[in-house]
Parts: structure tokens; sequence; C-alpha cells
């Protein structure tokens, strides 16, 4: 064969590991993790097997069972791994225990899928909130810690030592790879909820994919949140989640003009939205409400599916609207649910009223918030309070990283007029 014959091949068998290793690495790693406890030194020996198969696998071919051949792999490592520290009395049970467990293991296509366990043990309250997400990203879905340092804004190497020791801590205080009991499960599942909205923020702001990090957080944020709906279809805010991610993600196409533009809420033209995601959304929110368990997400999602229903009726009933604000604020009164508030209460009844809801709020909770000016800007201007609208402005604006959304709101901020 020739060289131009050895590349394609070598092409297609590399293209054909990464496939296997985006649909099977969490599957794998969890599996690993749960009989070692150590997701660290399960991530490592399916690295070792990974690349192993780059060296095999254009040499011989691609297995037939691509996942079985990688957890043969990789289990071998981990069993090296444990002769040698065999010599140390405190691991020679568990390795022994390890080795007898897995000489009849199933084959990789049968193996009990462990991630909706490892989702909990990333989110344990023993672990620092702030690494919940960052290790969800990499242990469930194989991220590498500079992307995520990068979608985090932090230091690769700050994020790399920081998965470490939430490894380490996992580790070291034996957390259990296992769903939490009905005591425990609403909190638990709600940190994990949490992870996952905090992953799809990060990449929502990059409203026209033109950062392939972003992007790639978002998709993996709504995989994430199909895997638990798949896996705990009882769970109402599971289902909520879902719905409130698709409705956001359903809108993205009319974000942007077609030179690029901010185009609010409001003024986006609904044939842009994508029916199929909006139909998921609705059909994710209907099996929340037949649940009769209330909850944030959910209200958040209906919020959503409201301004959704412009797509049918043409209009939006802000009334409905800033009462479901109402609910979510006395369920989790977050700054960003106050302030979708008053924006939805100055649509329904008036800017003054909605000015009054925002006065209420902690001037320092809200300083560098960028929608609480961006709101206060445009109600100020409604009222005819130029200054103050100004100001606001000019707050929003600084506080912004988006260009798009800078020109926009100078643009707002300019027809003010003297």
């Amino acid at each position: 064969m020739d060289a131009h014959g050895i590349g394609a091949v070598d092409s297609a068998t590399h293209r054909a590991i990464e496939a296997i290793a985006r649909e099977s690495y969490g599957r794998l790693v969890a599996y690993l993790a749960a009989r070692t406890r150590d997701v660290a030194g399960a991530e490592d020996a399916l690295g070792d097997a990974l690349v192993a198969a780059l060296t095999a696998w254009p040499r011989d071919g691609v297995p037939a069972a691509p996942a079985a051949w990688l957890l043969t792999s990789a289990r071998n490592r981990l069993i090296d791994h444990g002769r040698h520290r065999r010599v140390q009395s405190a691991h020679a049970e568990a390795f022994a225990q390890m080795t007898d467990a897995w000489a009849d293991a199933p084959p990789a296509d049968a193996l009990p899928d462990e991630r909706l366990k490892l989702l909990f043990v990333c989110a344990h309250p023993a672990i620092d909130g702030s690494m919940h997400t960052p290790l969800m990203l990499q242990t469930v879905l194989g991220l590498d810690a500079a992307a995520i340092a990068r979608a985090f804004v932090v230091a690769p190497a700050t994020m790399g030592q920081r998965l470490v020791r939430a490894k380490a801590k996992i580790r070291d205080a034996g957390i259990a790879f296992e769903i939490p009991d009905a005591s425990q499960l609403p909190a638990r599942l709600d940190a994990v909820l949490r992870a996952i909205y905090a992953a799809y923020g990060s990449g929502w702001e990059d409203a026209i994919g033109a950062d392939a990090r972003s992007r790639g957080l978002v998709d993996e944020a709504i995989w994430l949140a199909r895997l638990l709906n798949e896996r705990m279809p009882d769970a109402a805010e599971v289902h909520g989640l879902l719905a409130l991610m698709l409705h956001c993600e359903a809108r993205r196409p009319a974000r942007r003009s077609g030179d690029g533009a901010f185009v609010p809420l409001s003024e986006q033209d609904p044939h842009r939205w994508n029916d199929a995601l909006i139909d998921e959304a609705e059909r994710a929110l209907a099996a929340a409400a037949a649940l009769h368990r209330p909850g944030r997400f959910q209200l958040e999602a209906a919020i959503q599916s409201a301004h959704a229903d412009r797509r049918r009726s043409g209009r939006t009933d802000w009334a409905a609207i800033a009462l479901l604000y109402e609910g979510l604020v006395r369920v989790s009164p977050t700054l960003g649910a106050r302030v979708g508030r008053a924006a939805a209460v100055a649509e329904a009844t008036g800017a003054a009223a909605g000015l009054e809801l925002l006065d209420a709020i902690d001037a320092d909770a809200a300083a560098s918030y960028q929608p609480y000016w961006a709101v206060r800007a445009h109600l100020a201007a409604a009222t005819g309070a130029r200054g103050v609208a100004r100001t606001a402005f000019e707050r929003a604006i600084a506080l912004s990283d988006d260009a798009a959304i800078r020109a926009f709101l100078a643009a707002r901020c300019a027809a003010i007029g003297d």
C-alpha cells in the first residue's frame, strides 16, 4: 500500500477510535471506577487503552467489539497496577476482590451502566461545589482539563490540580458509587442538575456557535440531561431541566441577525425557532407535570414554554409569565429569577412596577450582574428617566463580554436622546 493509502487507513482508524471513545468513554470509566473507587486510576487505565488502540488498530484492524477491547486493555492495566501495589497490605484485599470480580466480567456491550452513579459521585457534598461540573465533564464525557479550564476561564494548570484533588477526595473518602437513598436523593439530584445547567450556561453566550468549545459544552449538557431523563423517568425536575435547555436551544438560530447583530427575545422571528426542539421540550415538560412534583427547573421551563407559545399565537402572555416568575422566586429566589420577574411585571403592568421590584434587590448583589443593569436601563428609559437610563446602559455595556450585545445596548442608549 502506498503512503497515501496508509494515511487514509490511519485517518479512518483514528476517526473510529474517536467515535468509540465518544460513545463508550463515560460508560467504561464509570464501570471501572465503580469497582476500584479510583476515578483517576480508571481514567488513566482507559487512556492507556486508547493509546494502545492507536498503535494496534491501524496495524491489526478495528476489532469486532472495540469497546470490549478497550475494557479488557484498561482492566489489564488496572490489574497490573494492582500487582505493583500488592506489596502494601492495605491494598492486598482490594486487589484480590477486584481480580476475582473481574474474572467473569460481562462483555462491554452488556456492562451495567454506572454513569448515573458517577454523576452522583461527581456532585457529592464532600467535593467542592465549584468542581461538580468540571468533574462531570471530564469523568463522564472525557473532556480534557485544558478545554474545561478555557470554558471556566481558569488556568489549565489550576484546573488540572483541582480535578486531581477532587478525584483524590473521591478515592480517599471512600465515596460510594451508588444512587443516594430517598432521604438524600433530592439534595444530591439538585446538585447534579445544577452542575449540568452550569455546563449549559457556560456555552450559552456563544449564540452563533462560533466557539467549538462552548458549542461542545451545550451539546454535552443536553446529552447529560437526556441520559438522566432516560435513567430517572420518575424525577420531575430532570424532565424540567431537559425542557428548559431544549427551549433555550430552540431559539439559538434567531438570537443573531444575518449580519451577526444581537436580537432580543421579544424581537426574534419565531419562524426561525427550531420546531423539533420545542416539541421535545414540551413533551418533557408535560411528563414533568404529570408527576405532580413542581420545582425550580420546571417553573423555568414553563416560562420558556410561555415564550415559545408566540410561535402559535403571535403574542406573548406577559401576565402568565409574570405569574410563573412569582412562583419561581418563591421556590428559588435567585438574582436571575428576581430580575426576570421585574422584567416580566414591567411588560405586564408597566415599567414603574418593574423598577420598583428592581429597587428591592440588594445593590451589592446586583453590582456586577449584567442583566440587572440592562433591564434597569430599559425600564428607566421607558419611564423617561434618561440620565438613570444612560448610567445603567453604560454599566450594562461595561459588564458584557459579547461585542454584539454591547453594540445593541449602545444603540439603545444612543436612541434615548438628550
